[in-house]
């Protein structure tokens, strides 16, 4: 029998990085996600398939039960392979009979957004694991892949949510987003996919005493939430990129690609790839087409 799951992706439009310490966040959950299908099979293995959003195969691969029970790990040619044999071992050692009650499993991924977008492969596929194990995502994200946890939240649900690690472990509150100027907003992806493990790891190694910054990114995410006046709005979210760029000790990615935007850009997840937030009075598509960033997507067509 055949069993399906799905998980949204996701866009954090405050808190980056800083959420890792405990700053309160404000996510927002994708209209793109991942389809998640599992059929029986034999042989101890699972035969594994992803599909990207324009139906072509991006993974594909045997996956033998006792690599996954004895954590087997191969080269580096093998990144994905190891990648899906450590979530999958973390899953055992909570629900063993998955793999000691069956003969084998059909597994196929769909993405519904392009995988370079950063929309949350790996949180949608770790959510949908745990839905279909009927295992806690948030330890199986914590004993695998790493990260805030925040994706998983949305992943979880269909409305914007603060999320905040307290005494580190999440807290997800569901929360009421739609601005007046909604049409005023874009996504714009900047045509790289960057390494949340990779952006991290830098932030820690730049981290200063971050108690401050976490007040002031707090308070901006509660103006964020809360205004009704573009202009608040776009101020506030200029003063998030100033304060995380002084912290990270890098360019805002208006100083480095747009400096003659008419409006604000604010960077969504891990700096310098994947997606921006930007808020201007005309609609901003020519202008990132002729800049080479074609992919420009209106508020609504993205956000559940």
């Amino acid at each position: 029998m055949k069993k399906e799951f799905y998980s949204n992706g996701k866009l954090l439009i405050t808190g980056e990085y800083v959420v890792l310490d405990g700053a309160k966040a404000l996510a927002l959950p994708t209209k793109f996600g991942q389809n998640l299908s599992i059929e029986d099979a034999e042989n101890n293995a699972i035969e594994w398939k992803s599909y990207d959003a324009d139906g072509s195969i991006w993974y594909e691969d045997t996956i033998l039960f006792k690599s996954v029970v004895n954590k087997e790990q191969f080269d580096d040619s093998k990144s994905i392979k190891n990648t899906l044999i450590e979530i999958l071992h973390e899953a055992y050692l909570t629900n063993p009979n998955f793999i000691t009650k069956s003969k084998g499993y059909k597994i196929i991924t769909e993405l519904t957004f392009p995988k370079f977008w950063g929309l949350g492969t790996s949180s949608t596929l770790i959510n949908n694991i745990a839905q279909w194990l009927n295992i806690d995502a948030f330890s199986l994200l914590r004993n695998s892949f790493g990260g805030s946890g925040y994706d998983l939240a949305c992943a979880q649900n269909d409305t914007a949510i603060i999320y905040q690690l307290v005494d580190e472990k999440p807290v997800v509150k569901s929360v009421s987003f739609h601005p007046v100027f909604l049409d005023q907003l874009f996504f714009v992806y900047l045509n790289k996919k960057q390494s949340s493990k990779t952006a991290i790891s830098s932030y820690y190694n730049k981290q200063a005493k971050i108690d401050k910054t976490i007040k002031i990114i707090d308070a901006i995410t509660e103006t964020i939430l809360n205004t009704t006046d573009p202009n608040e709005f776009a101020e506030a979210i200029q003063k998030h990129e100033i304060e995380m760029s002084r912290v990270l000790e890098q360019q805002t990615v208006k100083e480095a690609l747009f400096n003659d935007f008419d409006g604000v850009i604010k960077s969504l997840g891990a700096w310098g790839g994947d997606f921006v937030l930007t808020i201007s009075k005309d609609n901003p598509t020519e202008y990132f087409k002729s800049k080479g960033f074609p992919v420009v997507i209106p508020y609504n067509d993205m956000i559940l």
